[in-house]
């Protein structure tokens, strides 16, 4: 199957930059509800809308009048962003950017974004979600390497008990490490040049903020 990238508009905050522009050129794009409002911001027009539409307001809808829409009870089992995810895999995503996926009114939601997105990267879906100010991506068994600017902060939240954790590439390096569940050991990391993880057991979440230099 070919490689087909899908950004996905979610409700939460999102400051336009320069990384959030380059990481969604050329992928296709679906809105849930809300998350319409971030086309606007980003020029982009999506191919699908999908939701409840309890929280996009008639002027937004009207913006769009020639985008296929997918309405949904609000008495559903699924948030809005989880159909909106579905919509993409059965069109053939197998990369997603959550945009919107971060920060917001509803903590709820973005820490179900987070889980929605370690369990995609469970059935081997490559997973970014940002809002300019952060990004994450989901840690699991293997290699991962991030490219930040040099002093951006990071830092790696287990989601479950780490064996073998190494963190190469920061101002704090750790080799062979083992991070117990609940631990804050490997928060506040500080980006010296290119990182490079590695784990052997267990799932984490590598979040950055790619602007921020006060750790510097």
């Amino acid at each position: 199957m070919a490689f087909s990238t899908f950004t996905i508009l979610l409700g939460g905050n999102l400051t336009v930059t320069d990384r959030v522009e380059n990481a969604i050129a050329g992928s296709r794009v679906i809105a849930a509800d809300s998350g319409m409002r971030h086309a606007v911001e980003l020029g982009v027009t999506p191919e699908l809308w999908v939701g409840d539409f309890d929280s996009s307001d008639e002027d937004l809808i009207a913006r769009f009048p020639h985008v296929e829409r997918k309405t949904y009870p609000p008495a559903k089992n699924e948030t809005d962003g989880e159909i909106a995810t579905a919509e993409a895999i059965e069109r053939g995503a197998n990369k997603l950017i959550l945009i919107g996926a971060l920060g917001g009114e509803r903590s709820d939601h973005a820490l179900q974004h987070l889980l929605l997105a370690m369990g995609l990267a469970e059935r081997g879906i490559d997973v970014l979600l940002a809002s300019g100010d952060e990004e994450a991506v989901p840690f699991l068994p293997g290699t991962k390497n991030i490219d930040l600017p040099k002093g951006a902060l990071f830092s790696v939240l287990g989601f479950s008990a780490l064996a073998g954790l190494d963190i190469s590439g920061a101002r704090y390096p750790v080799k062979d490490f083992s991070l117990p569940f609940g631990s804050s050991r490997t928060v506040s990391n500080v980006a010296e040049g290119p990182l490079e993880f590695h784990l052997r057991e267990g799932k984490a979440m590598i979040l950055a903020r790619p602007h921020d230099f006060s750790g510097a």
